[in-house]
């Protein structure tokens, strides 16, 4: 408002520290807003640097340890913190009204007393089966678990996970994964795995921070471009395909993504494995890998 000046030059010294002082305030927000938005999990904080062949892989108990509760229930789940293991596995995917619970199958058939398939069924149903019996009486009556339970359980524990995302996710359910995994301060420890492209972009779209495994059955011709195009840290792989291409180790850790193999779990398999330097085994016997990988 230049009528209101009566002298240009006090008005410039006026100007010239308020522009200052704005500057400096628009910087002090700048700082306080970086400083705030935490960085991304890097694959050597997730999973350690890369093995060389020979050096010892990491663990990854599948679908908790299985071998001393029912797969991917609460007891498994801590059965293999109380072990120690590096990892546990679980597999996560969604009932028919979108809550997320840990469920290998896409039916309820072999792991709980009740039939269908998962994707129609409520929570409400899914919560009445028993996921339990059929492992053992001791175990009978163990509901399938919610997977805020099982994060609750991560939370409170030093161990790493693998949340592997069945089928399809929405993005409303993977919003709410993320929001609950954030919540428990948890987005350093866990890594999201999934088969789909899609749901893999949906966890990067609302979180910069959670790290993501591609999890391939076969390897595609230039599986580093692939990696890269994804997005990913790490690649989850099927043994035998990476055993049939070894060189494909040395090409993934050499642009910085770990490979994971699964589901080894026999002496010769873990043998194969360690000597071309994978960075992590997913086992079902993760008691015994761990003694034969201390004793190799």
């Amino acid at each position: 408002m230049p009528e209101a000046v009566a002298d240009g030059r006090a008005a410039t010294r006026g100007v010239g520290p308020l522009i200052v002082v704005a500057v400096l305030a628009a910087a002090s927000l700048t700082v306080a807003f970086l400083g705030a938005s935490p960085a991304p999990v890097s694959a050597h904080e997730l999973m350690g640097a890369t093995r060389d062949p020979g050096q010892a892989a990491f663990v990854a108990s599948h679908r908790g340890d299985a071998g001393s509760a029912p797969e991917n229930t609460l007891p498994a789940i801590r059965a293999a913190i109380a072990a120690g293991f590096d990892y546990v596995e679980v597999d996560v995917a969604l009932t028919v009204d979108g809550a997320a619970v840990l469920m290998h199958d896409a039916t309820v058939d072999r792991t709980t007393n009740g039939f269908g398939r998962l994707s129609q069924l409520s929570l409400a149903e899914v919560r009445a089966l028993d996921a339990g019996g059929w492992f053992g009486p001791a175990f009978a009556g163990t509901p399938v678990p919610l997977v805020e339970e099982f994060l609750d359980l991560l939370a409170a524990s030093p161990t790493r996970a693998v949340i592997e995302l069945k089928g399809e996710w929405t993005p409303v359910a993977v919003g709410h994964l993320v929001a609950e995994i954030d919540a428990r301060g948890l987005e350093r420890r866990v890594a999201a795995a999934s088969f789909d492209a899609r749901t893999l972009a949906l966890v990067a779209r609302e979180s910069d921070v959670i790290s993501r495994l591609a999890i391939l059955r076969a390897l595609p011709a230039d599986v580093v471009d692939a990696a890269r195009s994804l997005g990913v840290r790490g690649v989850l792989v099927k043994g035998s395909a990476v055993i049939a291409r070894p060189e494909i180790v040395d090409e993934l850790h050499a642009s910085g993504i770990r490979v994971v193999v699964y589901t080894f779990n026999e002496d010769r398999e873990w043998r194969d494995a360690v000597d071309i330097g994978v960075d992590g085994i997913v086992t079902d016997r993760p008691g015994t890998l761990s003694t034969w990988l201390a004793s190799s």
